[in-house]
This record gives structure tokens, C-alpha cells and sequence, in this order.
């Protein structure tokens, strides 16, 4: 099978890149990486994108590229759309008119993160996005589905939703919270930490593998259908706080820590304090580990990254 990835200079795209490379079912040549300049989020149409997937003639593609500054996506409601949503529903009727089978990776940010029953959001729940980026991402799966639903369309939609992704080449929530812990050792302060933003940290490695296993069990959608959502997340839940807690932990950082809540910094954005999803079944039968577990895996790359030994 040939498969193209876009975005493979992001984190997701990189750990597609490998855990495709390592896959048998996409040959000795392995995956097709797309990034800047081939696909210009801005620029995109279903036209300049249908040279491209005319000219590499991949089976299927995992669109991963994103502005993923949720900040500057408020700042910039319009380019957050574009690059963010119209940008892929161009892709999927380009996708959908070849036949090519197209995996869109979308976030928990669809959901207004407003419940609070303690119920893990479902993939069926209504999108109902409180800020720009979770609202250009909610208009890429609408569109992406439509292209799909359209009269002539071919292939199969898988939507990927995730949340909280960590994971090389650093600079991530756990490598940002460990710096600004040995800030506050250093000037003898606690480390403030939020408490009652709640979601799933998932690391990259895992979520490609996910991906991966759903192309090579031909389980982007059911048979029989034309598009499918899944919730791709490691398992359990945590709150920021938890999270920071796990990191200091870990890698023996001795700083008292104080809760907080969100509000506690003001944003240009805002981001739903309920972001947890109920994970979808996998081919296999078997779920994405606990996300401390999956964690573990990634301290030995986030000491070197600190200069921790």
C-alpha cells in the first residue's frame, strides 16, 4: 500500500513516518513524506493537491499538518480556518473524486469541554468548539465527511480525534512544566499547576501505531460505510496537575506544587477544561496503554532534552 503523510516534519508525522517504515503492508519504498512546499496549507485546493496525489498515486493519505498555535488561531480566526479547515475539506474531495482512502487527524477541541457528569465524550457527541481552533477543526471534519458523502465519491474517511500529544522532538507540555519546575526550585517558589483542566496525554509513538493499525486491518471506516470517527487516546485521564505531578516525579524534581485553576493565566484562547475521549475499539481488540506507561517511555528522551541525568 502506498501512503502518503502530511505533515512529516510535525511530531505526529514523524512517528507516522517510523511506525509506517516498520509496517509491511507499505513495501520497501516505504511512505510518501509531503511537507512545505509540496502542500501549502494556505494555498491548498482540491486542483494544486490533485497534481500531487496524481503524481505519487498513493493509496491512502494521513493528513497531520495543522497550525496548532491555539493562541494565534484566535488571534487569526480566518487563517485558523483556512489552514485548519477549508484546507482539508479541499483535500477530501480531491481524495474522495481518486478513490484514496484519507485519515484526518482532528482533537477533543471539537467539544466545548462544558460537561460535567464525568462522562468520557463519545465519538457521536455533537461538536460544539468554544474557540477558533477547535472550531476550524470541527469545519474540516464536516467538510471531510461531506466530500465523502458526496454523489461520485470513492474510498474511505477515517476522522482521528486525540488529545494532549506529547512526544520527540521535545518542547512539549512535559519538557515546558519541567523547565518552569526547576525555575521555582531555583527561586524557592511552588510550582502553580491546573487543576481542573481535565483530558488524556497521548503520546505520538502510540497514536501512529494506532493509526497505522487501522490502515493495515483495512478499518478506516467499516465496511460497507464511507467514513468513521475514532478516539485515538492513551488510556486513563488526568488533570494538568496530575500530569505536571507525574513529570516531576519521574525525573526527581523536588518542587512543592500548588492547584490552581485555569483562570489563573489569562489566554487569547480558551480551552475546554472537560477534554476526555472514550477510546475507540482498535482491530486488534486491544487499547492504547495508560498514558503514565506511555510516559515512561518518553522520560530517557526528555532528560537528555533537560540535561537531567
Amino acid at each position: 500500500m502506498r501512503v502518503a503523510v502530511i505533515g512529516v516534519v510535525g511530531r505526529l508525522g514523524r512517528a507516522l513516518v517510523q511506525a509506517l517504515e516498520d509496517a509491511p503492508f507499505t513495501g520497501p519504498r516505504g511512505p510518501i513524506g509531503w511537507d512545505q512546499p509540496e502542500v501549502e496549507l494556505d494555498a491548498l485546493t482540491a486542483d494544486s493537491i490533485g497534481v500531487l496525489l496524481d503524481r505519487e498515486r498513493p493509496e491512502a493519505v494521513i493528513h497531520t499538518a495543522a497550525w496548532t498555535d491555539v493562541d494565534g488561531c484566535a488571534r487569526d480566526p480566518e487563517l485558523a480556518m483556512r489552514r485548519n479547515g477549508t484546507a482539508v475539506g479541499e483535500l477530501a474531495v480531491a481524495c474522495a473524486a481518486r478513490g484514496i482512502d484519507l485519515i484526518v487527524v482532528s482533537t477533543n477541541e471539537v467539544f466545548d469541554g462544558r460537561r460535567a457528569d464525568g462522562i468520557a465524550y463519545l465519538p457521536e457527541d455533537p461538536r460544539n468548539p468554544i474557540n477558533p481552533y477547535g472550531a476550524a477543526k470541527a469545519e474540516a471534519e464536516r467538510l471531510a465527511i461531506a466530500a465523502y458523502e458526496a454523489p461520485g465519491a470513492r474510498g474511505r474517511l477515517g476522522i482521528a480525534r486525540t488529545s494532549w500529544l506529547y512526544g520527540p522532538p521535545g518542547n512539549d507540555f512535559p519538557a515546558k512544566i519541567a523547565r518552569a519546575a526547576l525555575r521555582a526550585r531555583d527561586a524557592g517558589t511552588p510550582l502553580q499547576v491546573v487543576a481542573d483542566e481535565i483530558g488524556v496525554p497521548t503520546y505520538t509513538p502510540d497514536l501512529a501505531e494506532a493509526i497505522v493499525e487501522l490502515l493495515g486491518a483495512d478499518a478506516v471506516a467499516p465496511a460497507g460505510e464511507r467514513w468513521a470517527i475514532h478516539h485515538l487516546v492513551n488510556g486513563g485521564r488526568a488533570s494538568r496537575a496530575d500530569w505536571a505531578r507525574e513529570v516531576l516525579r519521574v525525573l526527581g524534581i523536588d518542587v512543592p506544587t500548588v492547584d490552581v485553576p485555569a483562570s489563573t493565566w489569562q489566554r487569547v484562547s480558551t480551552p475546554p477544561l472537560w477534554g476526555v475521549l472514550a477510546p475507540t475499539p482498535l482491530p486488534s481488540g486491544e487499547p492504547m496503554r495508560d498514558w503514565r506507561e506511555a510516559f515512561a517511555h518518553a522520560v530517557p528522551v526528555l532528560r537528555r532534552e533537560l540535561g537531567i541525568g
